[in-house]
């Protein structure tokens, strides 16, 4: 556990940025919590502290390029590349799938970090990975603002998430009596 993680709590809720309700999460599962990193990544001051810690406590070194799948990711992951004087990179959504565009180009000689907001079953994360495995660059590892994933990730390189909570997640069908009785809403990820 990060010797940081109430300072971390602490930025996420004052910026509101952890939401109780009933949400829709990106893979379809529902949550009584819901980490909308936008609502932090609007003040630049957290942000850059939230970069710097995750630098500190990440295991990867060495990084000359960050990449960050759009949109969650390209906040922190512009900043973290910034701390590192690094270059940035971003992968965005094309027909829901991800693409290296604008005429990005990884080669050899990058040794890249991958950025991401939140994971929670990691499917954006292991797309991004295997785009980028596909280059013709380095991938050292990936890292998140905040893992809430319930179950060990198999991703194919390294990972690390600053923030671990482990709030439940819920088949539609199976929602637990409280989560049921409130509206459920997809704030967007």
């Amino acid at each position: 556990m990060s010797k940081y993680r109430e300072e971390i709590l602490s930025i996420f809720e004052e910026t509101n940025a952890l939401l109780k309700g009933h949400f829709i999460l990106r893979s379809g599962m529902r949550s009584g919590h819901f980490f909308q990193c936008a609502q932090v990544c609007q003040y630049m001051d957290k942000v850059t502290r939230l970069a710097s810690i995750m630098i500190a406590e990440m295991p990867f070194r060495n990084i000359n390029t960050v990449a960050a799948p759009a949109m969650g990711g390209l906040v922190i992951g512009q900043e973290v590349a910034r701390q590192l004087n690094a270059r940035f990179v971003f992968l965005e959504k094309i027909n829901d799938k991800l693409e290296l565009r604008r005429n990005f180009k990884l080669e050899m000689e990058d040794k890249v970090l991958l950025v991401e907001d939140v994971v929670t079953k990691g499917g954006r994360l292991t797309e991004a990975i295997k785009i980028i495995k596909g280059l013709n660059c380095r991938l050292t590892g990936a890292v998140s603002l905040v893992d809430r994933s319930t179950e060990n990730l198999t991703l194919s390189v390294p990972y690390f998430g600053l923030l671990k909570m482990n709030f439940p997640t819920y088949e539609p069908q199976s929602l637990p009596e409280e989560l049921a009785k409130l509206p459920a809403i997809k704030p967007g990820s």
